[in-house]
């Protein structure tokens, strides 16, 4: 799905949960610190990228008033339901599986997907989904039904001011039922609702195959 070379780069698992002392909230919720916190923790593990993120609590999402909802009584959206790849901005995407473009979206409110591209997939007599979230305006030129193949490039990482403003990275989702959605699915559910959704959007590793060349953040303060 991105240029990696399996002898000899690799992806920091990057832990965006409470657990991870290093991401305070004066990081996270200013765009160009969490900018270069990713980035610091990219360089000094000597990976090319950061991966990680399914089935992830996260208190970042308390940045955004797009996982709270209107009633200030209602449970947040917390859970994560994508793999999240980090890197630069520009950084190509590349198809995993034969597709055909779904739809796609611009979910433009800070800490949305920003730029979003879904596709569809039949293997066999098996029809899934996958959502590329994050990516450029540009690649949104793409019309639902074009058939894009397996390891054809598609689209790539986008800038802060197209993804929600967030540091470039993709957002990756498998999505089994689209529930008649186009261009948008959630990527973070409630707590009450995540046995419902992790069911409906698997572990994306399943097809990205990403996480086996993954190693453990340096932790320093």
């Amino acid at each position: 799905m991105v240029e990696f070379d399996p002898g000899k780069d690799r992806f920091l698992r990057l832990n965006l949960n409470s657990s991870n002392k290093k991401l305070r909230a004066e990081i996270f919720s200013d765009i160009d610190a969490f900018s270069q916190f990713v980035n610091d923790e990219i360089e000094q593990s000597s990976c090319r990228y950061a991966i990680g993120g399914y089935n992830e609590y996260r208190d970042i999402y308390s940045r955004s008033a797009v996982f709270d909802g209107n009633n200030v009584d209602a449970e947040p959206r917390r859970r994560h339901l994508g793999l999240d790849i980090w890197g630069k901005a520009g950084t190509i995407v590349y198809c995993p599986v034969d597709a055909v473009v779904h739809s796609t979206g611009t979910n433009m409110a800070i800490g949305d997907y920003g730029a979003t591209v879904i596709l569809q997939h039949q293997l066999d007599d098996i029809i899934f989904h996958t959502l590329y979230g994050h990516v450029s305006l540009d690649d949104l030129n793409l019309k639902p039904g074009t058939k894009i193949n397996g390891g054809q490039m598609f689209a790539h990482f986008g800038e802060p001011f197209e993804n929600g403003h967030w540091p470039p990275h993709l957002h990756f989702q498998i999505i089994i039922d689209m529930e008649d959605k186009t261009g948008d699915y959630p990527g973070v559910c409630r707590e009450s609702e995540k046995t419902y959704y992790l069911e409906n959007c698997p572990d994306p590793d399943l097809i990205a195959d990403m996480n086996r060349y993954g190693i453990e953040s340096i932790m320093k303060d």
